[in-house]
């Protein structure tokens, strides 16, 4: 894991943009940080709150409501928090993915672990997270107000739902293959830019695969969250360069006219320990918990949850990567002290098991997945109390 967790060519990538902050520092800012793993389990408050979810979810941030991560989360949830897995003790937010887990000749599947970024010090597995403002303009940025939340993505597509692949949207969720010596391309450039693909891809990377998703950055000013957890975002106007949207400055269009902070959700999954176990060389073998082979159906889910001004402040002061002095720094034995156990009584992960957790056949589409029917033991499971 240490060895995987150190980057050269990503060294160099974050000492260009210090660099460059260092030159503008008024005009280009960001926060970079880890939050290690809070618990793996089949609960999802924004997608079916109060109930079991359809598939598994690693989830980071906020304990919320004392001791667990809510079933049914309110906008006052996340202040509750007893502690955070994150880097900033002023970050209750709650961060989530579905899991990736490798499938086996035999027809069984282990959950891929996860490492922790590069240069964030030794938490336990989670997410690496960027809060980004844009790098030219001066362009104003407002943190999401209390009860914010958002969805990126949809665990239903099986294939590519956009024409311009050089579109915000077109290049908001991607994967890179890392090689096996973690340097020299494809490494090197902004997440979700150079070879990196849309799909989960379809060879050998021996060094692992990164999850690089963007969330939307323009809100509408309105809703905090709509029905379907998304229409009140949207990318900004344009179309990407070489930069991505690390680089990316374009406008927010007339309908979602608030700036927010660009979120990247970085997902480093170690499949190095299944490079010796693929059934074949143009077969690859990871699936995810919603029975999405193909990576298209990559999606995750953001409930806001800083503390006071935490975040505005941040985002206006702070630009000297690694540290801002608006936030409390707490050591990754702090972060890795905070976990939960599953209120979700069922094996998802350390050992393998037969089936995907809940109804999730794989499909493999085109066609978008569907709920088909399934073995009863497979449709529900005990919800703990406790």
């Amino acid at each position: 894991g240490a060895t995987y967790a150190i980057s050269t060519s990503y060294a160099i990538f974050l000492l260009a943009f210090s660099v460059q902050l260092a030159v503008s520092q008024s005009r280009n800012h960001f926060i970079r940080f880890a939050c290690s793993q809070l618990v793996t389990e089949r609960l999802d408050p924004l997608g079916t709150p109060g109930i079991v979810s359809p598939h598994v979810h690693q989830i980071v941030g906020g304990t919320v409501v004392g001791s667990s991560f809510d079933i049914q989360m309110s906008a006052d949830s996340p202040m509750q928090s007893t502690c955070t897995t994150c880097r900033w003790k002023e970050d209750a937010s709650n961060y989530w993915t579905s899991v990736l887990y490798f499938k086996h000749q035999n027809g069984s599947y282990l959950r891929v672990p996860q490492v922790p970024p590069n240069y964030t010090g030794s938490p336990n597995g989670g997410i690496g997270l960027f809060y980004i403002r844009p790098p030219e303009g001066n362009q104003k940025v407002t943190a999401f107000p209390k009860g914010f939340r958002m969805i990126v993505g949809d665990p239903s597509l099986r294939n590519k739902t956009f024409v311009d692949p050089n579109s915000s949207l077109g290049r908001a969720l991607t994967f890179r293959c890392w090689d096996e010596t973690y340097n020299g391309d494809p490494n090197l450039p902004a997440p979700g830019t150079g070879s990196d693909t849309i799909e989960l891809p379809n060879k050998l990377c021996a060094g692992g695969i990164r999850s690089n998703i963007y969330f939307p950055s323009c809100w509408n000013g309105k809703d905090l969250d709509p029905p379907d957890h998304s229409s009140h975002m949207a990318y900004p106007n344009g179309e990407l360069d070489s930069g991505g949207h690390f680089w990316f400055s374009g406008e927010c269009p007339a309908s979602h006219p608030i700036r927010v902070p660009r979120i990247l959700m970085e997902v480093s999954w170690d499949t190095r320990q299944f490079n010796n176990m693929w059934p074949s060389k143009t077969n690859q073998p990871f699936v995810f918990s919603q029975g999405d082979p193909t990576g298209y159906g990559q999606h995750a889910d953001y409930i806001f949850g800083w503390k006071g001004d935490s975040l505005q402040r941040a985002m206006d002061n702070c630009w000297s990567y690694p540290n801002c002095k608006e936030l409390t720094d707490q050591s990754s034995e702090v972060q890795n002290s905070c976990t939960l156990k599953s209120r979700v009584d069922e094996v998802v992960e350390g050992k393998h098991i037969n089936a995907l957790p809940g109804c999730n056949p794989i499909q493999a589409g085109p066609s978008p997945a569907t709920m088909g029917p399934c073995p009863a033991s497979t449709r529900t499971s005990t919800l703990l109390t406790n």
